[in-house]
């Protein structure tokens, strides 16, 4: 939930022919897959703990990666520093009361885990009580002018809990056009999102329904990414306007929550996905929940190398990967609470060391090349927003950037599935370097998921920066669609933000040294090119890079 995977959901991808020596011959300069076992297999050993921001797998994740960079003859990216700090806290909930409500036709009670999760923002609230608060069901809990749509219009929240649905009001639709782009998630359905506005609102509580499809991910990953310790962003007011308490419910306790208001869940759900929607209070019911908060406060930290430019230093290519997991988590039934995050994202971030060593046996380019490791990803991207805000180089200086999460180590596919695709020229970039491979590029079969709003790359766009996003494809050399489906099918039921990410000496690389190739080629363009990539004509992006561009 709290991360993009987006390479094990999808679904259907090309079945263009491929020439079975698609993957590049490695070459004195191609990505290493040997650097990348060797690391893979010791950031994701229990050794690190699962690479917990704060945590001593920090540490050690940290001094590696530091020591690698500095091997390989890269300067410390922050003014002589290999790091920046990240101001976070650390909250771990206790004594969680179980959500209940109460004042309806009977009362309804949530457990914590198995039937709901619950926490905070809030940085400095050591205790956490809402009693007796009225619910309300405000739709998908939008309030977007552009589009007029406003799902608490009229509405007075302060004090109230409200119920909220995940992703957009059309996102069953089967095209990309509608109110908020068909098929295609906007901002306005992530979950993040829906906290951001209930707070502007003053709602005491945020409860979001959990619904498999339209969240994209099943319960056991809400469980284990909201359970035992979380991190939030700092900030000079302790987050004291945010909500006091956010959280998921699941799907069928929400609906015994509608019918003890003598309302019925599934009528609620689609009355909300149709324009004039109108929050619903549940009559007569009131919602209780309370919990202490273990609070710590540290500063993680993005690691920021530079391997210099030779003609035009001041200009920057950036390469993102996010270095941290889940820690300690849910335990697996054989009793194992390591999540080793070894997919996600050990893979990443050891694609970030084999690139600045293929790059540095290359030779410098023209323009300065950036591996930025940046923490908190799997707590909302706080370590990437927080580069996006404080960026150690100028993004006007940036020319744009790869970002590389969760590779795919099922094999070769035929192709590669842009997260985003066509809201760039940096996709010209990608299909140049596929073409060179034999392979193409496709379009996200499932944007309704939101994946360009659950990786780093995000964090940066926001700012204007073109960045570019894309996974191994599912139409896989050996075995097409058929093999690649299933095994993303495994990977998400079994491991995904579970214990059992773990490395596995027998995985299939033949993809992921296809795939370095491309970051490789595309990186390497971008550092020697003269020009400046940018987002296409009418991209929600492109005043802000063009602004940003102008006033260099």
């Amino acid at each position: 939930m709290r991360t993009s995977i987006a390479a094990i959901a999808v679904l259907l991808a090309s079945s263009a022919p491929i020439p079975s020596s698609a993957a590049p011959a490695q070459s004195a300069t191609a990505p290493s897959i040997d650097t990348m076992k060797r690391l893979v297999e010791e950031l994701s050993s229990d050794a690190f703990e699962g690479r917990a921001p704060g945590t001593a797998g920090e540490e050690k994740t940290l001094a590696l990666l530091a020591a690698e960079f500095e091997k390989l003859g890269l300067k410390p990216g922050n003014k002589g520093s290999w790091f920046q700090d990240v101001p976070l806290v650390e909250i771990t909930a206790k004594n969680v009361s179980p959500l209940t409500f109460t004042g309806g036709k009977a009362d309804v009670s949530a457990a914590y885990g198995a039937e709901m999760v619950a926490g905070t923002y809030r940085t400095t609230q050591k205790h956490i009580d809402v009693k007796d608060s009225p619910v309300v069901f405000v739709g998908y809990g939008i309030n977007a002018p552009e589009k007029g749509w406003n799902d608490y219009a009229g509405l007075d929240v302060k004090g109230k809990t409200v119920v909220i649905l995940v992703n957009d009001p059309d996102y069953e639709t089967q095209g990309l056009t509608g109110p908020f782009n068909g098929r295609a998630m906007t901002y306005y359905g992530r979950w993040t999102y829906k906290y951001e506005e209930a707070a502007r609102q003053g709602a005491a509580a945020a409860i979001i329904v959990h619904d498999t499809v339209p969240a994209a991910y099943g319960w056991n990953v809400v469980q284990s990414s909201w359970t035992g310790a979380q991190h939030v962003a700092d900030s000079a007011n302790g987050n004291a306007d945010q909500s006091a308490a956010i959280g998921w419910i699941q799907k069928d306790k929400a609906a015994a929550l509608f019918a003890s208001a003598g309302l019925d869940l599934n009528a609620q759900m689609a009355a909300a996905k149709k324009p004039g929607f109108k929050a619903v209070p549940l009559a007569g019911v009131n919602a209780s929940l309370s919990f202490d908060n273990d609070l710590r406060k540290h500063s993680s930290k993005n690691v920021v190398a530079l391997l210099p430019g030779k003609t035009r230093p001041d200009e920057y290519v950036l390469y993102s990967a996010h270095w941290d997991h889940l820690g300690h988590c849910q335990a697996a039934p054989d009793g194992d609470d390591i999540c080793n995050g070894a997919v996600d994202n050990a893979t990443g971030t050891a694609a970030l060391v084999a690139l600045a060593q293929a790059n540095v046996k290359a030779g410098p380019t023209d323009r300065s090349q950036v591996f930025v490791a940046v923490t908190g990803e799997e707590s909302g991207l706080l370590g990437s927003a927080y580069y996006g805000k404080n960026p150690v180089f100028p993004f006007a200086r940036t020319v744009g950037g790869v970002n590389m999460d969760a590779l795919s180590v099922a094999g070769l596919a035929k192709n590669v599935v842009v997260i985003g695709k066509g809201k760039s020229q940096l996709d010209a970039y990608l299909d140049r370097a596929l073409k060179a491979q034999g392979r193409v590029a496709t379009t996200e079969p499932t944007p309704e998921k939101g994946y360009y709003y659950r990786s780093d790359h995000f964090s940066f766009a926001k700012y204007g920066l073109p960045m570019l996003y894309f996974e191994g494809g599912e139409d896989l050399v050996k075995g097409g669609t058929k093999a690649g489906m299933a095994a993303a099918e495994d990977y998400t039921r079994n491991r995904y933000h579970g214990p059992k990410d773990e490395y596995d000496p027998n995985w299939d690389w033949t993809g992921i040294a296809a795939d370095l190739k491309l970051y490789y080629t595309v990186g390497r363009e971008l550092a020697t090119t003269n020009d400046w990539p940018n987002w296409v004509d009418g991209d929600e992006f492109r005043a802000i890079r063009d602004k940003d561009r102008a006033g260099k």
